[in-house]
């Protein structure tokens, strides 16, 4: 049998006894050994309430099978399925990243399985989806040396924003929460600022880490569609602000003091905007990040073990969904195990 997270309908999480996947010829089995929720995400589909018409709306049909970051071990190889997504060999034993749901058999297309190191333990290995979504936004956010960045959000994408910014070359970091909790998952690092807007305006924030200046871009991370017109007080003139979330309603803007005045640049970016074959100009796949970032944590330059809040077996995932719907401002990274 295949256990498997469903939810039903809007609001509703069960886990089914499904049978056992058969992969084809060009797919891998993959017996689950962890798999992230991702809580923005999948909340947002769980709770049903976005749109009419939006894009949640058409996304989100019931019953709908959540999660998309999956870390588990080939159980069976397709008899054309020997490639990995960067060229590994695929075998059966072979640990491996793959965009797929929380179940604890998935099948996979061969080119869309990242091996994992030896040297980066299931835990870690998890937040590959996440790392590379976080990554191709602070790409597409053109972040470089010496610059300020602002991350709006601290939820376990904006603590990779930080992460991967600092990598970036940016200058100060100035992270943004209304909970004080996930201020404190912030890295200990000077040029790293916690602001909650309770407390201190951001935009003030910023000037007093960089002296006056404001930042060169904002990273939206909220989710909240209420929120972004006030992120643009933290930029300076001729500034970028970067949708990294997906955020579920209406925005009002004022387009002319927001955006044509202040010359501000809006850039989307979806994980669907990564180049889906690497090129000269753009080698930056989603398993090209997904190496990247394992490579980061073989070196020791990215520590992401701090950041799991909640570590859970697959059969209490409902209840875990039913906090998650709940407050989870003190949730981070969540995990299932299989």
């Amino acid at each position: 049998m295949n256990q498997t997270v469903v939810f039903p309908d809007a609001r509703e999480v069960a886990v089914e006894d499904r049978d056992r996947p058969e992969p084809s010829a060009d797919e891998v089995l993959i017996e689950t050994d962890t798999s992230l929720i991702s809580a923005g995400t999948e909340c947002t589909v769980l709770s049903g309430d976005f749109p009419e018409g939006s894009f949640w709306d058409d996304y989100a049909e019931f019953p709908f099978d959540p999660g998309y970051a999956n870390v588990g071990t080939i159980a069976e190889v397709g008899d054309d399925a020997t490639t990995g997504a960067t060229g590994e060999e695929l075998e059966v034993g072979t640990r491996v990243a793959t965009w797929t749901p929380h179940a604890e058999y998935v099948t996979a297309a061969a080119g869309d399985c990242v091996v994992v190191p030896d040297d980066v333990d299931d835990e870690q290995a998890s937040l590959f989806a996440i790392a590379q979504i976080v990554m191709n936004g602070v790409r597409r956010g053109r972040v470089d040396w010496g610059e300020t960045v602002v991350v709006y959000g601290l939820g376990i994408l904006g603590q990779l924003a930080v992460r991967f910014a600092r990598l970036a070359g940016a200058d100060v970091v100035v992270g943004v929460d209304l909970a004080d909790q996930r201020l404190e998952y912030l890295p200990d690092a000077p040029e790293v600022v916690g602001v909650n807007p309770t407390e201190e305006d951001p935009a003030e924030a910023v000037e007093r880490a960089t002296g006056g200046d404001l930042a060169d871009v904002c990273f939206e991370v909220t989710g909240n569609p209420d929120v972004i017109p006030q992120e643009f007080d933290v930029l300076r003139e001729q500034a970028r602000l970067v949708l990294l979330s997906s955020p579920h309603g209406k925005t009002t803007l004022d387009f002319h003091d927001h955006v044509n005045a202040p010359s501000h640049e809006i850039i989307g970016a979806h994980q669907l905007s990564h180049a889906p074959v690497a090129t000269p100009r753009d080698p930056w796949t989603k398993p090209a990040h997904a190496e990247l970032f394992f490579s980061y944590l073989e070196q020791g330059r990215l520590s992401v073990a701090d950041l799991f809040s909640h570590v859970e077996d697959a059969a209490d995932a409902p209840a875990v969904y039913d906090s998650l719907l709940g407050d989870r401002s003190d949730a981070m990274a969540v995990r299932l195990e299989w």
